[in-house]
């Protein structure tokens, strides 16, 4: 292969990126990150891009009671204080295997991109307190786009933790936007410490643990995901707020949408389907939200493991966390359960749903989601609130929306990304 000479421009770096098939270019990559002045777009041609493991010593735990523990942890890629633009082949095409906890890390890299490919091949950290994940973002606003991060699957004995798909750690700005996030060890988004997102229009199938998990102080806009296969749904905890709109948790072995601690919760027309025990739940009297136009069918066809086996638990009070204008049915102990005995704060539609197939949300003619959501909301074409995912402005029901995300690849249920862990 040629070699550039040292001390060459990221411009030189970037074309032989380009232009020599990996895996012999491999180490040229960090080479090229490294050489990229700030705002420099480095292009990588098909092909896979092994990184060498670097240790790393985080001063910082994100996921601890003590944020000021030190964790042991490893780095594959990085970009460090400067804003580069990485962008692959395609997801299929461009490989990146990182074999480290903390596959790329992206440190005030405001402005960065990572786009067009696949990033796979993570090893666990054997110190439980590192975030690892496929990509770790701290500071800086970072978008990350049309990626497939896959099969971040390694896992230490005795360590509970794996390795999630995204992690947003102290100060981090993500957009995480049409990422398929697929069979990884631990959550398909987390956000920790300040950490704030937007997530929308992402496949997240197949983890060991939530889809989306939005804790601390962190914030998070989570907008038209497909969250299924997953241990766990889209949940909120600590003190951490967010607002979910228009996605689809389905297929996933214990709750759908969950308002934990002292969160804020805004869950609106979702659709929460066939999951192992509750639909939504407002699983603490101190969280604050609402729960308004969603639908809550068939969940509750396993043995109770982190809640009831119904549509809607409440734990807290209507007058903090409301829960009006919404579908439940099929599900296997109820419709709804209020710890304090009270009942819904709006009506409550109690017959199928009326879907267009089992993985396609969309309400059929004559479904009773059509218009049937609060009648002072509109959906995209002016017309009253339909209840799940065509409901509301983020539904894009008008002329013109885009069909429906594909479905998971395989059928999740028994497979490995199931197995139990207590």
């Amino acid at each position: 292969m040629s070699r550039a000479p040292a001390g060459a421009p990221a411009a030189l770096l970037a074309l032989l990126l380009a232009s020599v098939a990996a895996p012999a270019c491999a180490a040229d990559l960090q080479a090229a990150i490294d050489a990229a002045a700030d705002g420099d777009t480095i292009r990588l041609g098909p092909g896979i891009y092994r990184a060498v493991a670097r240790p790393y010593r985080d001063p910082l735990c994100g996921n601890c009671l003590e944020h000021r523990t030190a964790a042991e942890a490893s780095v594959g890629f990085s970009i460090l204080g400067k804003r580069i633009v990485l962008i692959g082949a395609g997801p299929e095409e461009t490989v990146l295997i990182t074999g480290a906890g903390y596959g790329i890390y992206l440190e005030e890299a405001g402005g960065s991109v990572v786009e067009a490919l696949s990033v796979t091949g993570g090893r666990r950290d054997a110190d439980g307190n590192a975030t690892d994940a496929a990509i770790v973002v701290r500071g800086g606003a970072v978008r990350l786009q049309d990626l497939w991060i896959r099969d971040n699957t390694d896992q230490v004995e005795g360590v509970v933790v794996g390795i999630a798909g995204v992690v947003g750690r102290e100060g981090a700005e993500i957009d995480v936007r049409r990422c398929r996030i697929a069979d990884n060890g631990w959550d398909g988004v987390a956000l920790y410490r300040g950490a704030t997102a937007t997530i929308a229009d992402n496949v997240i199938e197949g983890g060991r643990g939530a889809g989306i998990g939005i804790t601390w102080d962190a914030a998070a806009l989570v907008l038209r995901n497909r969250i299924s296969g997953c241990w766990k749904g889209i949940g909120t905890f600590g003190n951490a707020r967010a607002v979910a709109r228009n996605n689809a948790v389905f297929d996933n072995l214990g709750w759908g949408i969950v308002a934990a601690g002292s969160s804020f919760l805004e869950a609106t027309h979702n659709v929460v389907v066939r999951n192992g025990n509750c639909g939504l739940a407002v699983w603490s009297e101190e969280a604050i939200g609402i729960f308004s136009g969603n639908v809550a069918a068939d969940n509750g066809w396993r043995e109770e493991w982190v809640c009831p086996r119904v549509g809607f638990w409440h734990r807290g009070r209507q007058e903090r966390f409301p829960v009006p204008w919404n579908l439940a049915a099929g599900n296997a102990e109820g419709s709804w359960r209020s710890e304090a005995g009270e009942e819904p704060a709006g009506p409550l539609v109690e017959e199928p749903p009326g879907f267009l197939g089992p993985v396609d949300f969309r309400p059929a003619p004559g479904s009773p989601l059509l218009d049937g959501g609060d009648p002072e909301s509109t959906d995209g074409d002016g017309s009253r609130s339909d209840l799940g995912l065509t409901g509301g402005g983020a539904g894009r029901s008008g002329p013109g929306a885009p069909p429906p995300p594909l479905p998971p690849a395989r059928d999740r249920i028994g497979s490995a990304a199931w197995a139990e862990t207590r």
